[in-house]
């Protein structure tokens, strides 16, 4: 069912995305005088559609993208047998070279308008909820997992400031701008010691390998019992939701890291002492190969931040907020390309990014996601990549600059060379999400 879900969520955002990008195409295509033939929501075979105003709007059955398809443009139909024809006032190819620009631009443009509105509406609607980071430090600092211990970090240290400033938001650790900075750092309290501890400027690729920041720290959570596993030690010695560990083993418990880390989870016996209301339980139970007690923690014994803005204030950080990601994909792309990130490691494709909606609805992440991918849409499409928007961008702009504009069989092999790198990579980067769910 959660893969339903997640298939489900990420179908219904990128065919929100898509035809609002098309759309954006069509509407300055058609303000220009343009004769669009077909706009579509989805690949065929059709399920639906309609004529109105020499267009034919379609409903296709393969969720995976739209198109629109505007007459004199040499694009992913390669309808060469017109082309070869004088051209006609309204197609694409007759009008000036500005206009051509502003249709090009205009599915770029409506996802930036998009993505930022939905930021302005979230900021607005749901505000920010967080957990403060001075709290976990009042509460016994981070349990550092495997990434994290990777880099120098201990169970215990508390975090003061990243890259020389200080923050309020725990989140921030993991934030993709503060992995991506050059020459980063986290600056910590480990038992009165502050201490720098330097990020590997591939460190953000770690993340995506091994499940971001659960892999590397975490708020110390209290001994408590939130929830008991069914057919476990846990349930059988009628074990209660609000039990608090004091020792196991002969050793104290004070976080639930100490349960977790401590090495009697792995004897066949397993001695531990439980406080419940004012009483003291404890228990001498034999568990062989059953290994562990069987229960999660509790969670937090703070409150969460939260915080809530006026729309005016809403504007400016949903603003900033989407600008954000594109600055972030162009910190990514630099080091990519210098070499300090593994294309591999680093790119997602459908799988990993559906996994990232989750296997529940919940329609504040849903809108968050669809936010995302839409600027990062946006940005993507302005790649100087043939095929892609930015290709055609290039080769306008080449021709208002040199007042030449390039061959009709200059622009077909560039489109189809275009069309060939981009189905590679495709193919790669979904093989690639196919690798990451087997290691």
């Amino acid at each position: 069912m959660e893969g339903l879900i997640m298939t489900a969520q990420i179908l219904l955002s990128l065919s929100i995305l898509v035809a609002v990008h098309e759309m954006g195409h069509l509407l300055a295509a058609k303000y220009f005088g343009m004769r669009v033939e077909q706009f579509s929501i989805g690949f065929p075979p059709k399920i639906w559609s309609f004529t109105k105003g020499g267009t034919e709007y379609a409903l296709s059955a393969i969720p995976l993208g739209g198109y629109v398809k505007i007459s004199g443009m040499i694009d992913e139909s390669l309808d060469l047998e017109k082309m070869k024809k004088d051209p006609e006032p309204w197609e694409f190819r007759s009008k000036p070279a500005w206009q051509r620009l502003i249709v090009m631009l205009g599915g770029i443009i409506v996802n930036v308008v998009m993505g930022i509105v939905i930021f302005i509406l979230l900021t607005w609607i749901v505000g920010d909820s967080f957990i403060p980071n001075a709290a976990v430090n009042a509460n016994g600092g981070i349990e550092a997992r495997e990434l994290g211990q990777e880099i120098g970090l201990k169970t215990g240290d508390k975090f003061i400031k990243i890259n020389g400033k200080e923050f309020e938001k725990f989140e921030d650790i993991a934030n993709p701008n503060t992995l991506l900075t050059n020459n980063a750092y986290y600056t910590i309290d480990r038992n009165g010691e502050i201490l720098d501890i330097p990020i590997p400027s591939n460190f953000i690729e770690n993340f995506n390998e091994k499940g971001k920041i659960l892999s590397f720290a975490l708020p110390r959570y209290p001994p408590v019992i939130g929830k008991i596993e069914k057919n476990t030690l846990a349930e059988r010695l009628n074990l209660q939701v609000g039990d608090r560990f004091v020792s196991l083993n002969g050793e104290p418990v004070t976080y639930y890291d100490d349960i977790d880390k401590n090495k009697a989870l792995k004897q066949d016996t397993l001695s531990f002492t439980v406080k419940r209301g004012a009483e003291l339980l404890s228990f001498n139970e034999y568990v062989g190969a059953n290994k562990g007690i069987g229960f999660y923690s509790k969670g937090f014994e703070f409150e969460e931040g939260s915080t809530k803005y006026e729309f005016g204030e809403s504007i400016a950080i949903g603003t900033e907020r989407a600008f954000g990601i594109v600055f972030t994909q162009l910190k990514a792309f630099r080091k990519l390309f210098s070499g300090e990130l593994s294309f591999r490691k680093s790119m997602s494709g459908p799988i990993g990014i559906a996994q990232a909606y989750g296997g529940d609805w919940d329609w504040e992440r849903f809108w968050r996601m669809t936010g995302l991918l839409s600027m990062v849409l946006a940005f993507m499409n302005l790649l100087p990549i043939p095929a892609l928007d930015g290709g055609h961008v290039v080769f306008l702009t080449y021709e208002m600059v040199s007042g030449r504009k390039p061959s009709d069989k200059f622009l077909e092999v560039a489109q189809k060379a275009g069309m060939i790198f981009l189905l590679g990579l495709m193919v790669f980067i979904f093989a690639n999400d196919i690798i990451k769910l087997f290691q």
